[in-house]
Parts: structure tokens; C-alpha cells; sequence
């Protein structure tokens, strides 16, 4: 693929139906991939022609739809595995996103190894999907939720962390990207200390998949998580990464078709990984279109991807940094492409509105992350998130926009 100076975004935004769209009598913005991303031709076209032409079931039959369709559905398995450097297939469980992965990991992880009097550490900037179940799993084990701290610019106080570490410690629950601050997190280096005190550790990747260069092996950690419909996939679709000796020892999350070996009404014995952890009739065309967009990234590149979006993001801070009144929320040195903002005097739902009659798609609102609003003493914040496919010049109708609204609202 061609150099990230050369990269014909012009082009690529070809591939991307709703792109092409109006709202309000505008050409559309998008700068809200950070919520779900939008999803090229390709992906459409795959599921498409998945239900008109070679619709059947996995795992089930012997005639030949149902033996493609089986075979289809794993090879996107491989794809997910070599996506994230897996060292083996069976360590990729499909899952209906980030959520399920986390709760998923909290049931049969905690049900294995978290016992009364045992520590699990979450940090301050995480989404609620990654707190709540940690509280249910606390609740239910007699275990104790604590908290890595963070300073005013988002970003993780290390040297708390390190104090938190115990022999109590069973699991830390990062996220590699903030969703509200954009916070890249060293989750290599979190990962060495957690394990150094003996403790695992799940990575939410719901934010760093779809545009950082993921390689578990190297990063080291126990389970990484990310949805499908962020990464330019369908919704419905996500994945859990775990190490095959954890889930070898982890019980099923939900019992039913297809994760058993026997049944009997005296006793059931379970499926091998990763057929363990899913029952019932899978995703199958979200699993054939989420194979689709990691051919499609892998295509753009990942490398290339991750250099055009933090040129986005510089070009947006310098820009947004200087309309009056306005305050980014989050100002890590290691930053994903977003910004979090907010305005004197006026509410992120009033900017939100008056930048959607202009045809500029943004967040708005407390992004699940209750916690960091409070943190930052804010109710709600705006949030403008990018992705390969914006422009330079989107980012200047967004400028426009804002300095217009401010002078509407005042």
C-alpha cells in the first residue's frame, strides 16, 4: 500500500456509502468513529451475498452450504488470530462485542480464580462496561474493587498503580484507549508489573483495534477485547482474545448447543476451546463481514492507519485549542485520535445539536464514563473522534462550525 504522505483518502472515502450522504442539506461529517465506525463496500457487499447466495449454519450439517459457511466462519477466525498475533487459533472466541467479552471474563475467570479477600484493580477512565462487571464479580466473590488513579491530564498515575500491586491482586482490567479522553495507556509496561506481583490482565481494545497495531504476544497481556462495529465490521460481533491455558481452565460462561462434548441428565462434559465458551447458533454473517474489514485494514495497513489519524489529531488540537471559551478534556501525551471537549457556558447537547444542522456528526454527553466526568467536574463533554477516512478539511468545517455556534449561543 501506498506511503502515509501518499495516502489517496479521497480514494478511500469512495468506499464508504455513507460518506456520500446529506443530513440537514449538509454533506455528512463524521467524527463519531470512536462510537462505531462507518463501514466500506466490501463489508456491505460480503454479508450481502452471505444471506443471498451461501446462507447456512456452521458446525451442524453436511450438506454444502452448511460445510462453506463452516468453513468461511473459521477462516475468519485465522484472520482475527493473525490480526492480533495470536500464537494459536483456539485462543479467539467470538462474541456479540467488548461488553460480552468483559462480562465474560469476569464470570469464568472469577468463578475459577477470585476468591473472598482477593483484589481486582480497574483504573479511573474506564467505560462503564469495564467497571460494572468487576463490581458484580466483587460483589458475588467477597472480592475488593481498587482504582488506579489518574492526574489532570488523563493519564495514569504508574508509580499508584505499582503501590496497588499485591499478592491479592488476581486481575487488572485496563483499557488500552480511553473512549472519553483518548489516553493511550503503556499497557506493556502494566501488564510486566501485574504479572511480576503474580496478577492477570485484561485489555479493553475497544478503542486501540481499529487503529493501533495490536500484537498480544508482545504486549503480553492475559485477554484482549474489541467490538467489530468499531474496527469497520458489522455490529453484533466481537472478539475475546485469552490465553489457552486460562480458558482451559475457565468454565463455560453460558451452556447449549455446540459447547458440549456430552450430554447426559446426570452430567455434561464441555466442548475444547474455543468451542467452550460458544453456545448456541453463532453470528455468522457478523463473523464473515468482521473478516471482511480486517482484510480491508490490512489492506490500508495498520502503520499507515495510525500516522494519518495522529496528524488528524494535531491538526484538530492546534485548531480547537484556539477557539475562545473552549477546554479539551484529556491532554495525554500519548493520545488516540479524539478530543474531548468542552465550552464555557454552554452545554455539550447545545453544540451537539447546533453542529448536527450543520451536518457534523460528534458524541456528546458522558460517554459512558461517569467516573472521568466527575473527575474533570464536568457533566457531559463533546467529543469529535477520527478515523482514516476524515479530512483535513472537516476538521476546518468543524472549526467554523463551533466558532459559529459559540457566536449563536452567546
Amino acid at each position: 500500500m501506498k506511503g502515509i504522505e501518499q495516502l489517496d483518502v479521497k480514494r478511500i472515502r469512495q468506499d464508504f456509502p455513507m460518506l456520500g450522504k446529506t443530513m440537514h442539506g449538509h454533506p455528512l461529517v463524521y467524527l463519531d468513529s470512536a462510537a462505531t465506525s462507518q463501514k466500506p463496500q466490501v463489508v456491505i457487499d460480503c454479508i450481502d451475498d452471505f444471506y443471498r447466495n451461501h446462507y447456512g449454519t456452521v458446525h451442524r450439517a453436511v450438506y454444502e452450504l452448511a460445510i462453506r459457511s463452516s468453513e468461511d466462519y473459521q477462516k475468519t477466525r485465522h484472520k482475527v488470530k493473525a490480526f492480533l498475533n495470536a500464537s494459536q487459533v483456539e485462543e479467539i472466541i467470538f462474541t456479540r462485542g467488548t461488553t460480552e467479552s468483559i462480562n465474560m471474563v469476569a464470570y469464568s475467570f472469577g468463578k475459577a480464580f477470585v476468591r473472598p479477600g482477593d483484589e481486582i484493580l480497574i483504573s479511573a477512565m474506564e467505560h462503564h462496561s469495564n467497571i460494572v462487571p468487576w463490581q458484580l464479580l466483587c460483589e458475588d466473590r467477597g472480592a475488593t474493587l481498587k482504582v488506579i488513579p489518574m492526574n489532570e491530564k488523563g493519564e495514569l498515575l504508574f508509580d499508584e498503580y505499582v503501590k496497588l500491586l499485591s499478592p491479592k491482586t488476581k486481575l487488572v482490567a485496563v483499557t488500552h484507549v480511553a473512549n472519553s479522553l483518548g489516553t493511550i495507556n503503556p499497557v506493556k509496561e502494566i501488564v510486566e508489573k501485574a504479572h511480576e506481583a503474580g496478577a492477570k490482565v485484561l485489555v479493553d481494545g475497544a478503542q486501540s483495534a481499529p487503529h493501533l497495531k495490536i500484537d498480544v504476544q508482545e504486549l503480553g497481556m492475559d485477554f484482549f477485547v474489541f467490538s467489530g462495529h468499531k474496527l469497520m465490521g458489522p455490529t453484533g460481533i466481537g472478539i475475546l482474545y485469552g490465553k489457552a491455558e486460562l480458558l482451559d481452565q475457565m468454565p463455560p460462561y453460558q451452556g447449549g448447543g455446540d459447547m458440549i462434548e456430552t450430554v447426559t441428565f446426570s452430567k455434561t462434559t464441555y466442548n475444547v476451546l474455543p468451542l467452550k465458551f460458544e453456545a448456541g447458533t453463532p453470528m455468522i454473517a457478523e463473523v464473515m463481514g468482521l473478516g471482511a474489514a480486517i482484510d480491508y485494514l490490512n489492506q490500508i495497513g495498520l502503520d499507515n492507519i495510525q500516522a494519518y489519524e495522529h496528524r488528524l489529531l494535531e491538526y484538530a488540537t492546534d485548531k480547537l485549542s484556539h477557539i475562545p471559551g473552549l477546554r479539551i478534556i484529556g491532554q495525554a501525551a500519548q493520545k488516540g485520535a479524539l478530543i474531548s471537549f468542552v465550552i464555557d457556558g454552554i452545554h455539550s447537547l447545545d453544540i451537539g445539536t447546533l453542529l448536527d444542522l450543520k451536518g457534523i456528526a460528534v458524541r456528546t454527553g458522558h460517554h459512558c464514563a461517569q467516573p472521568v466526568m466527575k473527575f474533570f467536574n464536568v457533566p457531559a463533554t463533546a467529543r469529535a473522534s477520527f478515523a482514516f477516512y476524515n479530512t483535513f478539511e472537516e476538521i476546518d468545517q468543524l472549526d467554523q462550525a463551533l466558532h459559529d455556534s459559540i457566536t449563536c449561543l452567546k
